[in-house]
């Protein structure tokens, strides 16, 4: 059990994450899914990993299936991309990594890359790095958009709950393993320990993939990350998922800014292949939505790439 004591000015700094970080979701992601229960609710991701083979090896192999991971794996920075949180993982000193690493191999069986990576060895830094953004592309990519819309959801829930039962409402309402009593928050998680937060604050991330307990981050000078169980959305637990925009826009167009809206370099050609559409029509589609300001283009050499604009992620995100 650990136990966060928070003053008035800690209360004052209770907030939530305002969006999914995706190197930590790929972390949680990775462990969560090798374990049978998991695996079954949520089988339409469970098949993407099965697929995914050898890219996925290196991050099953050296990250333990359960329990804590070395906290780095966790980034406090570079949390508005999958590019810019493996950066920040890539940078992790060396002193850091050999400490978190050690701690999180106590009873882990002894292999010579876990030993390397123990050693903070940069190749074995940068063969997990490369297999965690395959996971983000095979795995989470083609539902980033519902996961995110869940994310909003959640967090616009608990906001309205706040404005009608304030802070400690809130915190009492979040997991059943979390328990505020005042002015101690409890979490039920893999560590133990009492820890005075002395004005930091608190951060709060709901995620289908925290496991069956909540997860806490804690490092000098900043705010207690709490990572919580939600639900997963609709499509990843085998119940089918509606598409909102698709009454709005229309089944094609919606599913063209959608995938505009995933990583990736989209060509007029590229978006035709990924959601089976002719050329031309996806041209008409895209020339719609930059008309509307969803999506930009730009020429580069002998292609036309798109992008969604951010009213175009927001309006993908909230649909």
């Amino acid at each position: 059990m650990l136990r966060l004591r928070l003053d008035h000015a800690d209360l004052a700094r209770v907030r939530f994450t305002d969006r999914l970080h995706p190197a930590s979701t790929v972390l949680l992601a990775s462990q969560a899914l090798r374990r049978p229960p998991v695996a079954a609710a949520l089988p339409e991701l469970a098949r993407r990993v099965a697929s995914s083979g050898a890219a996925l090896r290196p991050l099953h192999h050296l990250i333990p299936a359960q329990g804590p991971a070395p906290d780095f794996m966790t980034p406090w920075d570079g949390v508005t991309s999958i590019d810019d949180g493996l950066a920040v993982i890539r940078s992790t000193p060396v002193r850091q990594v050999r400490a978190e690493v050690s701690a999180a191999y106590a009873g882990t069986p002894v292999t010579i890359a876990r030993r390397r990576f123990a050693d903070a060895d940069p190749s074995v830094l940068d063969t997990l790095v490369t297999a965690m953004r395959a996971y983000f592309d095979q795995v989470l990519a083609p539902d980033w958009a519902a996961l995110t819309r869940t994310h909003r959801q959640v967090v616009g829930e608990a906001a309205a709950r706040y404005a009608r039962t304030g802070a400690e409402g809130l915190l009492n309402s979040l997991h059943p393993a979390i328990r505020w009593r005042s002015p101690v928050l409890e979490v039920d998680t893999w560590q133990d320990g009492d820890v005075r937060q002395a004005g930091h604050g608190l951060v709060l991330l709901p995620s289908p993939f925290t496991g069956p307990r909540p997860r806490v981050l804690l490092r000098p000078g900043r705010p207690a990350l709490v990572v919580y169980p939600v639900e997963a959305p609709a499509g990843l637990d085998g119940r089918p998922a509606a598409d909102p925009l698709a009454g709005l826009f229309g089944r094609t167009r919606s599913a063209v800014l959608v995938q505009v809206t995933r990583p990736g370099r989209h060509t007029t050609s590229s978006i035709a292949r990924l959601t089976g559409i002719s050329v031309s029509s996806s041209s008409e589609h895209l020339s719609a939505l930059r008309a509307a300001g969803l999506v930009s283009s730009r020429r580069d050499g002998g292609a036309i790439v798109h992008r969604a604009t951010a009213l175009g992620e927001s309006l993908a995100a909230s649909g």
